[in-house]
């Protein structure tokens, strides 16, 4: 059990913190930048690069190990292994592309990429769990502003791409190598587990407030600078200035406690969350005071909040408590319900799990297929600077990321389903393949616009939802596991479907064989359209099954928002 520490101020230290640290997560979508060079300096086809593109999503999704070590070790270690993962992987890479070691093997650069994107996964999972936690009543908000944070990281490290680095591969390496370790090293001090208040904090939706209202204004300021940059170029002081205020904006989510602590005032006596760092109903009493401390229900309000649910079992429970009375039987354990802490081995066969996987798999995985393609996509259709594309597609991913969570924790208060914005997103998905497929002249920024919304909705909405099911003790291997469907959907969609469709199509292009064919760009709809109908059927798919998941549980929305609010559910007394 990690010792707790009370207080107001720092849950919101280590959200602040936490800021950075998703930027540093999201060193995984900065493969668009350097994949060029990849291809050009290292002499790969698209298939191999494709490839590479797999093992970038296999090593940013694959959080089994994370999710276990946040249930045992303390963040700032978790933090610290993620560095290390970085600090190597991003190393080999960069001495490959710099050329300061020639001819390494293409499977240690495989290998070495999928450690260097492993490190996303455990400094994810280390400031998301603890900060879930942190902020139990809150799951959707705090969900949606640091995936949004997350996806928003592209933007940021092409801002320093294009006007600090002067869009150099090698040098952007040695930035993620070297800066990403140095920023987790500062920031795992503050980003610790603390005990979080009992009932709802009077200031805490300003503070949210204030923090979205920083990461939209630092959006649309990279976006701004982005497309500035592209079109009149910027002297060497601008970029500088620019950047300059980008860090500020970066540490506008610190002025929260800076505030509290400046303008200190009495907390309200509303106790201290009755719960232990990883379980959303055990009992654990701060500093002693035992006495300041009551439930979220007492017991009438929950038996009447919770009666709909649970009416199905009174009779066998009343039956199973006389017959225990009796000595007739013994008393077994009885296993969690939906909303209630579940262990993986109770979750993994429940089909709320699967069909939750399958969801998040047919929405982030066919999306991650168009942003591990995008720079050749946009090469295809005519565009000659992909940056612009990739940060467009940033800036979206981190509105979806964002409003998927503003807007389902509105609408979870009135027992609506988070699941339900799964649904709408895919089924615009499907609208969005479609026009990339038919490759009309104007379409490309936009596709790619409302493709980003749709992706960053699909991971602010899973996670929360993840703890709602399934509790919060186990929360960082529970989603880490769904998160595989990520890097499967990459291997079947981008690697064997879209990079084998585009070799043959460069290939027919260029009138030699594929086999012969070495760093080949392929122009035209043709490249990717097939693949484009493929992920908008798998999206079909994933509309039906989402729709299947919103009738099932909404019981359990049903249960723990009676009442408009979050709602705590009884003990399982495991």
């Amino acid at each position: 059990m990690v010792t707790l520490k009370a207080g107001s101020r720092p849950p919101w230290v280590g959200l602040g913190a936490a800021v950075w640290v998703q930027i540093a997560a999201g060193n995984a979508y900065n493969f668009p930048l350097y994949s060029h060079s990849l291809k050009s300096v290292l002499g790969f086809n698209q298939h191999q690069l494709t490839m590479l593109g797999v093992a970038n999503d296999i090593g940013e999704n694959v959080g089994l190990l994370p999710g276990l070590a946040s249930n045992k070790f303390p963040p700032w270690l978790v933090l610290f292994i993620g560095s290390l993962a970085c600090f190597f992987g991003y190393g080999v890479l960069w001495l490959a592309v710099s050329r300061t070691v020639e001819s390494l093997p293409y499977w240690l650069l495989w290998i070495a990429l999928c450690v260097a994107t492993n490190s996303s996964a455990w400094l994810g999972t280390a400031v998301l769990v603890t900060n879930m936690r942190n902020f139990p009543l809150s799951r959707g908000t705090v969900a949606g502003i640091l995936k949004g944070y997350g996806g928003l990281s592209a933007a940021v490290f092409t801002e320093i791409y294009n006007m600090l680095l002067h869009n150099s591969s090698s040098k952007l390496l040695l930035v993620l190598a070297v800066g990403v370790p140095a920023v987790c090293l500062v920031m795992m001090y503050f980003v610790r587990p603390c005990t979080p208040a009992s009932g709802e904090d009077s200031a805490a939706p300003s503070h949210f407030l204030f923090t979205q209202a920083a990461s939209v204004v630092l959006g649309f300021f990279l976006l701004t600078t982005t497309i500035l940059d592209h079109m009149i170029p910027l002297s060497a002081s601008i970029s500088y200035a620019s950047l300059f205020i980008m860090i500020i904006l970066l540490m506008a989510p610190l002025a929260i406690p800076v505030k509290m602590t400046i303008c200190r005032k009495r907390t309200s006596e509303s106790g201290i969350l009755d719960q232990s760092v990883g379980s959303s109903d055990s009992v654990v009493r701060a500093g002693g005071d035992a006495d300041k401390s009551e439930p979220l229900l007492d017991p009438s309000s929950s038996t009447t909040d919770l009666g709909s649910f649970r009416d199905n079992d009174d009779v066998s429970e009343v039956a199973l408590l006389l017959a225990e009375g009796e000595g007739a039987v013994r008393r077994k354990k009885r296993r969690p319900k939906r909303g209630e802490d579940f262990k993986f081995t109770e979750a993994v066969v429940k089909a709320d799990f699967w069909l939750l996987f399958l969801v998040y798999f047919a929405g982030v995985g066919s999306g991650v297929t168009v942003l591990n393609n995008l720079a050749q996509i946009g090469i295809a259709q005519g565009v000659h600077d992909t940056t612009i594309l990739l940060s467009l597609f940033s800036f979206c991913n981190f509105v979806g990321r964002l409003g998927g969570g503003v807007v389902s924790e509105h609408f979870v208060r009135k027992t609506i389903p988070r699941t339900i914005w799964m649904t709408c997103t895919q089924v615009i998905m499907i609208i969005t393949y479609l026009l990339f497929a038919s490759s009309i002249d104007g379409t490309l920024y936009a596709a790619t616009a409302l493709l980003g919304i749709c992706y960053g909705v699909q991971f602010s909405i899973m996670i929360p939802t993840v703890s709602e099911l399934f509790g919060l003790e186990h929360f960082g291997l529970i989603s880490n596991f769904l998160a595989l469907g990520n890097p499967l959907a990459a291997f079947l969609f981008s690697g064997l479907l879209a990079g084998y469709i585009y070799d043959n199509e460069a290939a027919k292009q260029q009138g030699f064989n594929l086999l012969t064919s070495n760093v080949v760009s392929c122009l035209g709809p043709n490249c990717f359209r097939i693949t484009f109908f493929v992920l908008a059927g798998v999206c079909c798919v994933g509309s039906i099954l989402s729709i299947i998941l919103n009738i099932r549980i909404r019981p359990v929305y049903q249960m723990l928002y009676a009442g408009g609010s979050f709602r705590l559910p009884q003990t399982s007394n495991k």
